[in-house]
């Protein structure tokens, strides 16, 4: 019959000091034995054999246990052994006694500048993989649309227009709302400046150069960003922990077709629109805090934006549009398939995707920014 207590039988024979454990040694066992057994006398022994043949069970602590009393009789200038443990419990014993060992030499003291330069490089060679993936995985989107523009049934329709809507038309308020307020900010800004000179008259230049050329499409990329590329990587990202994309592949589809494309088609089209929506609303805006602060009337300011702009800069700003919605698209659905199986891995990707899209849409409309003054449009 199994012992409910784990015990110790001490026997002394030519020299050689032989104890005996058995029962459980488990953690919820082994209080009353824990003091009693490096208390063992040793009398005129020369050596302590500790017997683990009759152990029936152990676990971390009552290893620890066994390690420590080899050690205690170690430390009295005695030799000391286990013998009989079974092949689990001499494993246990071993595995214990090494993260046991006492006498680690300290980690030598870090070079702040040699720190600095490890992270750096570290970093660098990160951007520099992500940048690699990020452009194979535009090829072989680029392929995958090019395949649906050859064979355009092979297209998810509803798919498509289930994003449009999520993407465009759903997002029409909070667009509306940013780039309305931003227009009313810009009016203000700029007439309290212009105010000085006298020429509050071309705050209607400012705030139409400004809203159509950059505000309006910056910001709703920005918006897109946050709302749809955040949308594509979580959903996509749920659906490979789910393990539904590997499901996918198993009956023949191709996750590209199924959830790249559509996403990416609906945001290439929604980002004009919404662009043109943000336009309209950010002169409302203007208009509204003109004539609210500087009495310009509505006709006097359509009359005044038809003279500060040209149709170019409507144009510029419709011109980014699909551009950056293509890029919000592609990595919001690249950091999606990146996902591992764990909950965490979706929150880390999904922001990584917003950063990644935010941080691309401004350099890209930096580099159309000098392109155009280069071109002098």
């Amino acid at each position: 019959m199994p012992s409910e207590t784990p015990w110790v039988e001490a026997k002394e024979h030519a020299g050689t000091l032989l104890l005996a454990l058995g029962g459980p040694w488990i953690t919820q066992r082994i209080g009353a034995q824990a003091e009693a057994l490096g208390a063992t006398p040793h009398g005129d022994a020369r050596r302590v054999e500790l017997d683990m043949a009759a152990v029936e069970a152990m676990d971390t602590a009552g290893a620890w246990l066994v390690i420590k009393t080899v050690k205690h009789f170690r430390a009295l200038g005695l030799e000391a052994d286990i013998i009989g443990a079974s092949a689990a419990t001499a494993g246990l014993i071993e595995t214990v006694a090494k993260t046991d060992s006492p006498g680690l030499p300290a980690p030598a003291p870090e070079n702040a500048l040699i720190a600095v330069i490890v992270r750096l490089g570290a970093a660098t060679f990160f951007v520099g993989r992500e940048a690699r993936d990020l452009t194979n995985f535009l090829g072989h989107t680029v392929v995958i649309l090019f395949r649906l523009a050859v064979r355009p049934w092979r297209l998810r329709w509803t798919a498509l227009f289930s994003q449009l809507e999520q993407t465009g038309l759903n997002a029409l308020p909070i667009v509306g709302l940013i780039s309305f307020l931003i227009g009313v900010v810009l009016a203000y800004q700029g007439a309290d400046q212009l105010a000085r000179f006298g020429a509050q008259i071309f705050t209607v230049n400012l705030v139409a150069v400004g809203v159509l050329r950059e505000m309006a499409i910056l910001l709703t990329a920005i918006m897109v960003a946050g709302r749809s590329g955040s949308a594509f990587t979580a959903q996509i990202g749920t659906m490979t922990v789910n393990e539904e994309v590997d499901a996918m592949r198993a009956i023949g589809l191709d996750p590209m077709e199924v959830l790249v494309a559509p996403r990416v088609l609906a945001l290439v089209v929604a980002m004009p629109l919404l662009t043109f929506y943000a336009d309209i609303m950010g002169l409302l805006g203007g208009a509204v805090m003109a004539t609210a602060v500087l009495d310009i009337s509505f006709v006097r300011f359509a009359r005044q934006l038809s003279e500060a702009v040209s149709l170019w800069s409507f144009w510029i700003g419709i011109l980014k549009a699909p551009i950056f919605g293509f890029i919000i698209a592609l990595v919001g659905c690249y950091e999606g398939l990146k996902v591992s199986r764990s909950a965490e891995s979706v929150g880390r990707q999904t922001t990584r995707a917003v950063v990644e899209g935010v941080f691309l849409v401004i350099v890209l409309d930096a580099m159309f920014s000098i392109m155009f003054s280069y071109l002098k449009i």
